[in-house]
């Protein structure tokens, strides 16, 4: 099954977090998008892995994505090995997708920090032959997306672009707020955390909004690439 996009986060509710307004967008133009988490989020303060897996279901509902998996690689301990870039190639390789997207490569949590660096090698070694995977006993075949894109988690960058979201906005906050365990409820006796405390859904609506002001829209998401992007004169015309 080939994907559009598929996007690499480190924890349940990260993809939604950071770009979830895009999904939904990306969705909503009849391309497909998958999510591929690398934890299960075992290590979060709040919540457990089955209440994290029933508000992933109900994520995904929301922005209506095609497929997710969970790499089941542990919280806390996301190490750049080989066996951690080989799960990663096997996804881009099973799905194909024309493009990825992974966290930022610095941020104040190291897994997201790690999952960055993972996917970069991954995406890098995914394209060479002498590689070799297997997914159900199968040899996969080569394979390199187009492009890998970074998207904001909590340190902030100077994007290469900014997506218009105003018309996906609603869909992002119901996807982040599925994931309920995680943030702030006024019924949960559960320790308080840096994402349950009330003003960081505030934080991310405001953050939209500010990303949507620099385009002139009413939210936007940004993103970051390291290589340049080519923009036709179609494109350029329409700015």
């Amino acid at each position: 099954m080939n994907i559009d996009t598929l996007v690499f986060a480190a924890h349940p509710d990260d993809a939604e977090l950071g770009m979830g307004g895009t999904i939904a967008k990306i969705v909503k133009s009849s391309f497909s998008v998958g999510i591929i988490d690398i934890t299960q989020g075992e290590m979060s303060t709040r919540g457990n892995t089955i209440s994290r897996k029933q508000e992933t279901i109900k994520a995904d509902s929301i922005l209506k994505t095609s497929i997710r998996e969970n790499l089941l690689i542990a919280d806390g301990d996301i190490q750049l090995n080989d066996d951690n870039i080989r799960k990663i190639v096997i996804m881009i390789r099973k799905y194909s997708p024309k493009v990825i997207f992974a966290p930022y490569f610095n941020d104040r949590h190291p897994d997201h920090l790690n999952v960055s660096n993972l996917v970069k090698k991954a995406f890098f070694i995914s394209g060479l032959i002498k590689y070799k995977t297997f997914d159900e006993g199968k040899e996969q075949q080569t394979y390199r997306p187009r492009k890998l894109y970074y998207y904001m988690q909590t340190y902030t960058f100077v994007p290469s672009f900014i997506i218009d979201i105003s018309d996906t906005f609603n869909e992002k906050m119901e996807s982040v707020k599925a994931y309920s365990s995680q943030f702030y409820d006024p019924k949960n006796t559960e320790p308080e955390t840096f994402i349950s405390n009330p003003q960081f859904i505030e934080y991310v609506e405001a953050r939209a909004r500010h990303y949507g002001f620099q385009i002139g829209k009413r939210y936007g998401e940004p993103f970051f690439c390291e290589e340049h992007i080519e923009l036709d004169l179609p494109q350029l015309l329409l700015i």
